[in-house]
């Protein structure tokens, strides 16, 4: 796989605008924009930390993905997410292997072009692939 580095974690919260104000009050980070995701049914934001980022991600619908996460593990870590060159690819390269997956093609995300493995194929962590590019809100 050719990663290009550590794109960014993201952090599952109940409350964006509190969980961002932490961020920028304690660790003087950047006040960043929140952007609404539909697809993944959430509120997000991308702050970034030196070469990677936080992505903070509030769930909008209380049935989906996220908000179930939420209620089994509380807020806490809910996924890393890697830089490839070619999502797609990786993808393909990966679904050959047997690698379980979420997606089988890429798909407009925060972070550009993005992919998901299921957490069963690594460590029962929730790992994103990305492409920056071509975002959506």
């Amino acid at each position: 796989m050719d990663l290009k580095k550590l794109h960014h974690i993201a952090l599952a919260v109940n409350d964006i605008e509190e969980a961002l104000g932490d961020y920028v009050d304690l660790l003087g980070l950047p006040r960043t924009d929140i952007v609404h995701v539909e697809s993944q049914q959430v509120k997000a934001t991308l702050i970034p930390v030196g070469d990677a980022e936080i992505e903070l991600i509030e769930p909008t619908d209380p049935e989906g993905g996220v908000a179930k996460f939420l209620q089994r593990k509380g807020e806490s870590l809910h996924h890393l997410c890697f830089e490839v060159h070619d999502v797609d690819a990786e993808l393909a390269n990966l679904d050959r292997e047997g690698v379980q997956l979420i997606d089988k093609k890429s798909r407009p995300g925060l972070a550009g072009m993005v992919g998901f493995l299921h957490p069963k194929a690594t460590s029962g962590v929730l790992t994103e692939l990305c492409t920056p590019g071509n975002k959506t809100s």
